[in-house]
């Protein structure tokens, strides 16, 4: 029998939007090298794997390159899935054990609350490379465990910026976060880019890891708990964003399932 594979659409509720994630339910622990494999098949910027463990699931995530330690929209992608094939029951909390700890998801009507750790930032002096990766003008720089985030002068800016992507790799990090405010009649708080080339991913569409990041950064700056974000790739997403200055931020997104196969081999 084959291993069912399932591609979710996170931080959305309608197909082609968002960020896509291909997520496998395991009967059975796989090797390692079988699932980059699978993920670099999926060519994704996510693959999940899911094993059931006594309280919870164990749950790695894989780009088609490397395994990342956090990725928001791939366990929003599974959570859904286990709800949406019946792993686990609506009222069921699902916990996921992973190397960023454990981390807790809760299906709140048509939205999935992610319990996450919170990702500070300290103001640093960009390399000249990324200001020649960036090509355009900005107004602060920080550094934290994701890379660089990037404060740019308006939503404009974040919108049409275009980096230079063989620079951001030279750099020690090539994780790169754009941000800023968005315009006064905006139903959103602050938009946000983000580009990870040395994870094989020019252009993340959605990114839970980015918004542990910018949860504390803006919270600081406007003053507020409970935020609207959205994240503007060409796909396109909605996060929203809780937190209350403490070392969790709680991010909450909607999924819709796009595919369902079958592997042949696992």
């Amino acid at each position: 029998m084959g291993q069912t594979i399932t591609q979710v659409d996170a931080f959305t509720n309608i197909p082609f939007a968002g960020n896509p994630a291909a997520v496998c339910v395991l009967p059975t622990p796989q090797e390692e090298r079988w699932m980059q494999n699978v993920a670099q098949e999926m060519n994704l910027s996510e693959t999940a794997f899911l094993i059931r463990q006594d309280d919870g699931f164990n749950l790695r995530w894989f780009t088609p390159t490397v395994e990342v330690p956090l990725c928001g929209h791939a366990t929003l992608a599974s959570a859904h899935v286990l709800w949406s094939e019946g792993h686990l029951s609506p009222n069921e909390v699902a916990r996921f054990h992973t190397k960023s700890g454990v981390l807790i998801a809760k299906l709140q009507g048509e939205w999935i609350e992610l319990d996450f750790p919170a990702n500070h930032s300290q103001e640093t002096v960009a390399p000249q490379e990324l200001k020649a990766a960036l090509g355009i003008p900005y107004k602060s720089v920080f550094l934290n465990s994701l890379g660089y985030l990037v404060e740019l002068e308006s939503e404009d800016l974040v919108r049409q910026i275009q980096p230079n992507f063989q620079i951001l790799k030279t750099l020690p990090t090539s994780e790169i976060i754009v941000t800023s405010l968005t315009h006064p009649d905006s139903e959103y708080d602050f938009v946000s880019r983000f580009f990870a080339p040395g994870l094989g991913i020019d252009e993340d569409p959605v990114t839970g890891a980015a918004h542990c990041c910018l949860a504390p950064f803006w919270r600081d700056r406007l003053h507020k708990d409970k935020l609207l974000a959205y994240q503007a790739s060409s796909r396109g997403g909605v996060v929203k964003v809780d937190y209350n200055g403490g070392d969790r931020v709680f991010l909450s997104g909607q999924a819709v399932t796009v595919m369902r196969g079958e592997l042949i081999t696992a």
